[in-house]
């Protein structure tokens, strides 16, 4: 029913899921929250909300890469953010990820992320 994806140019799952999953018959690439972890050493890295960004969506598109697509394939993202405050520099960073293209997007202030990191985003993308 569906293909895992796997690459080492992103970090490893920190639990049981797949850094992504393509949906067979479906066309579609789910990929799993990412954060700023680096790949190579699993150290989360960035002490701002704009390197943290910077990372998260390089892991991004690693995943997005090892999957046969790229940010312009995506077309849903959802960003978890520890403070709110941090949209607008978050915005900035995710703005030039993207650039024209313009996935539909959510936002959310949550409690806590995964190994106290300032940001996680996950997507779905089309193949």
């Amino acid at each position: 029913m569906h293909e895992k994806i796997f690459t080492d140019e992103a970090p490893l799952a920190v639990g049981p899921y797949s850094q992504a999953v393509k949906a067979k018959g479906q066309n579609m690439v789910f990929v799993s929250g990412q954060i700023p972890l680096n790949p190579s050493s699993m150290n989360i890295e960035g002490s701002d909300i704009k390197e943290q960004t910077r990372l998260v969506l390089k892991n991004l598109a690693a995943v997005l890469k090892a999957a046969g697509v790229g940010p312009h394939h995506v077309v849903k993202t959802t960003v978890y953010l520890k403070d709110m405050n941090d949209f607008a520099t978050m915005n900035a960073e995710y703005s030039n990820f993207f650039s024209e293209h313009k996935p539909a997007r959510a936002c959310v202030e949550v409690a806590r992320l995964p190994k106290d990191v300032l940001v996680e985003i996950d997507a779905i993308a089309l193949i």
